[in-house]
């Protein structure tokens, strides 16, 4: 049975952008490649809730071998989205001061429940569950085009550049 939505993706509006993809990365390391996300269009700062996009594209490095001719987005980028969302909302919520970035330190509770066929746009939702000084837990939902195609509980840890 699929989890309660933590929003209504239906209500987001992608059009309004909060934080463009090189605003994200001013405060993220991820860079070229894995930067996943395109942009952030939501901001809770009573829930702890925030959501983005990413668009995923028939040109991708990943397309070409990841089912030859019918390209599937892999569940690991996946949650590579997940995990840079749940570091933007560390960021945002609770941001670290000693020059560490949150780092991703585990997967739990994780279901994939669509494929990602490109192109597609998927909306990334994240809410903060747990923040303490050594880890960092955001659950993190993936949509697209309305029905969730991943859920999980990413685990984050504190890393020095």
């Amino acid at each position: 049975m699929p989890p309660q939505p933590i929003l209504d993706v239906a209500a987001l509006d992608c059009s309004r952008v909060l934080y463009t993809h090189d605003q994200i990365y001013q405060f993220l390391p991820q860079k070229h490649e894995f930067a996943q996300l395109d942009g952030i269009i939501h901001i809770d700062t009573v829930h702890h809730v925030a959501a983005g996009f990413r668009e995923v594209r028939v040109d991708e490095w990943w397309c070409r071998g990841h089912m030859p001719g019918k390209p599937i987005f892999p569940g690991v980028l996946m949650m590579e989205c997940g995990a840079q969302l749940a570091a933007f909302v560390q960021h945002q919520f609770f941001p670290m001061e000693d020059g560490s970035f949150l780092g991703f330190g585990g997967v739990d509770a994780c279901k994939f429940r669509g494929a990602v066929i490109p192109p597609a746009r998927i909306i990334l939702v994240g809410k903060l569950v747990e923040a303490r000084k050594r880890r960092f837990i955001c659950e993190i939902q993936g949509y697209v085009d309305g029905s969730i195609v991943f859920e999980a509980l990413i685990n984050g840890m504190p890393l020095k550049m």
